[in-house]
């Protein structure tokens, strides 16, 4: 529960709706509870025959010097007569309501905009903080978790603190004024129903614990759930390819059970709350008549009017405290996701980020390895291991070796998408851990084997992270990318928009817009990592030309499948194991590495 608490408190910062909200809830109780007091003149008048009227009746509360007096000039002009002040007596009742009708709307309207306007700043620092999480960490959890946290628990988050805010308060302070109004009424009865409250609080505490547990599994497996419902959907044509359908059904439906186990768990809970409290409520009210009776009956304590009146006010004070069952329930299921999300908000954010550190200048000398090894978290063995590697600035590398080698994980390491578990990793001499990690990025510019489009325009992708780039600068990238040719071919031109991930065009198409975002970027570190893979024959030479065109001058780490891109690198890096196992030109290499031997024989794809 300290979790929620914790957010809820950040209802606090805005102190002007707050405070209105609460004055709003405390006028309507006061209402209730004043119009349930006025009521007792009116049952005394027309049951009981009294002939006393406002005046009279005023006269002989100052007569019993109570704290405030009701002033004489009031008094004075009071009406008249028992008709006369069940009438008046009336108005109030309807000025009373309508005063609480509009301070009860005022409170719910209030008590939202403050809920949501922290909700929306928590979803905010949440997705912050996502964006920021360790990449290897946002790896291991997985997207959906995260998207899960993001979208799912700050819903579940803000339901309870709308009911906390704009319900549990409402209702506390009507039922609070409504048995302040029956303690003045009748103070014995009202004591004897406390007795009821703390059976039912106890009742609720206990209930409580296990709806927050229950709940909080059920928030976890759903996370799952949008994971493997994901992971179907997005891979939809090797599901079908395979004919896997069967068992990405059998996968979620399992998931989707456990679930529903837990949510089973919790709604049962929430469901046994209300009966229980019916019961107790019941029969509490049940002891509280016949002690009643006996006041009236047999000891002639109490006259009828005003135990009527006390056990409605009991009874009002009941029912508006009886929907807090709910709202604990409401809370609960709240606090469960509050934990969750303040287990992802106390993340450390990736190292590179202090605005202390030093910027890392324009990259002019060289990429050195020194002793790096990585392990990714969780894995039994090392993806690299004591990597040694040197590359001049302007040249160009190739980094070759069989599938699982840790050729990607190498290149990596330069951006700082992960850290070196052994050595160091340094440009011009100098380690990038102890530099801000937006001064090394700025001057980098990766295309990966798995093209990232977002669902924007065109112009936007080539132009991501670089919301300064003109119109010119844009069409260039994308002619040297060799992409300029399709896109001004589309209706739209450059402001067509790509569908989600990229989905209207081909991956050669894709690819070269890809290409395009790293030109527009002129980085002094062009990474490639296996760039040309899904690049069509027609384009392939073009595009293979453009690179090594921009890549003059700048230091080009490629990791590529194609021979061609291979022979024309400045030097080849043959990787295996995680280890570095030899570096040299294609024809030496050919000659003395087995391993690069089997690799250009089997591995390497001929231009087509």
């Amino acid at each position: 529960m300290n979790a929620f608490w914790g957010f809820a408190g950040r209802m606090l910062r805005d102190r002007v709706r707050i405070t209105l909200a609460l004055l709003c809830a405390l006028v309507s109780a006061s209402g209730l509870g004043a119009g349930l007091l006025a009521v007792y003149p009116i049952l005394e008048t027309i049951f009981e025959g009294s002939r006393e009227g406002l005046p009279e009746r005023a006269e002989a509360y100052n007569a019993g010097e109570p704290f405030v007096a009701v002033p004489q000039w009031v008094i004075e002009r009071l009406p008249e007569g028992p008709f006369n002040a069940v009438v008046a007596i009336m108005v109030a009742l309807g000025a009373l309501a309508l005063i609480g009708g509009t301070t009860n709307f005022l409170h719910a309207y209030l008590s939202l905009s403050v809920v949501y306007k922290a909700v929306t700043d928590i979803r905010r620092h949440l997705f912050s903080r996502v964006l920021r999480m360790p990449l290897g960490l946002a790896v291991s959890r997985g997207t959906s978790d995260a998207i899960s946290r993001i979208v799912n628990d700050t819903t579940q988050l803000a339901s309870g603190m709308t009911a906390l805010l704009s319900r549990a308060v409402a209702q506390t302070l009507k039922g609070v004024a409504a048995f302040a109004a029956a303690l003045i009424l009748d103070w014995k009865l009202s004591i004897a129903a406390i007795f009821a409250g703390v059976v039912i609080a106890v009742v609720i505490r206990k209930l409580s614990t296990k709806i927050r547990r229950y709940t909080r599994r059920a928030l976890e497996r759903q996370a799952d759930l949008y994971g493997a419902a994901s992971e179907a959907l997005q891979g939809l044509r090797v599901v079908k390819v395979h004919t896997n359908e069967r068992h990405e059904s059998a996968r979620f439906h399992t998931i989707n059970k456990a679930v529903m186990r837990h949510l089973l768990r919790a709604r049962t809970a929430r469901a046994l709350m209300s009966p229980l409290n019916e019961v107790i409520a019941l029969f509490s009210l049940g002891l509280l008549t016949i002690l009643a009776a006996r006041l009236i009956i047999i000891d002639n304590a109490l006259d009828p009017s005003k135990m009527l009146l006390t056990l409605g006010a009991l009874f009002i004070a009941a029912a508006s405290l009886k929907p807090l069952t709910g709202i604990v329930n409401e809370i609960q299921t709240a606090a469960a996701a509050a934990e969750r999300i303040k287990q992802l908000l106390d993340t450390e954010p990736e190292p590179g980020h202090d605005a202390g550190l030093p910027r890392l200048g324009r990259h002019t000398e060289s990429v050195r390895f020194e002793g790096v090894g990585f392990t990714y978290p969780g894995a039994a063995t090392p993806a690299l291991r004591g990597v040694d590697l040197e590359v001049a600035h302007g040249t160009t590398v190739a980094v070759v070796g069989p599938n699982g080698s840790g050729k990607t994980t190498l290149l990596s390491l330069v951006p700082r998408l992960f850290d070196p578990t052994e050595g160091r990793v340094l440009v011009d001499g100098t380690d990038i851990a102890t530099v801000g990690v937006r001064s090394l990025r700025r001057q980098i510019g990766v295309v990966t084997q798995e093209t990232v489009l977002f669902g924007a325009t065109i112009r936007e992708n080539i132009a991501y992270g670089m919301s300064g780039a003109t119109a010119e600068q844009i069409s260039a990238a994308a002619r040297q990318a060799r992409a300029a040719e399709f896109i001004e071919a589309l209706p739209e031109g450059y402001e067509t928009v790509v569908g989600e991930r990229g989905s209207t065009l081909s991956g050669g198409q894709r690819q070269r817009i890809a290409i395009a975002r790293a030109i527009l970027r002129d980085p002094a570190i062009l990474i490639l990592d296996e760039a040309t893979s899904m690049i069509d024959a027609d384009s392939e030479a073009r595009i293979g030309e453009a690179l090594a065109e921009f890549s003059a001058g700048r230091t080009c780490l490629v990791v590529a499948h194609r021979l061609s891109t291979v022979k024309n690198a400045d030097s080849i890096v043959v990787m295996d194991g995680g280890e570095v196992v030899d570096r040299g030109r294609h024809a030496e290499l050919l000659e003395r590495c087995e391993v690069y031997r089997l690799i250009a024989n089997h591995q390497l794809v001929a231009a087509k």
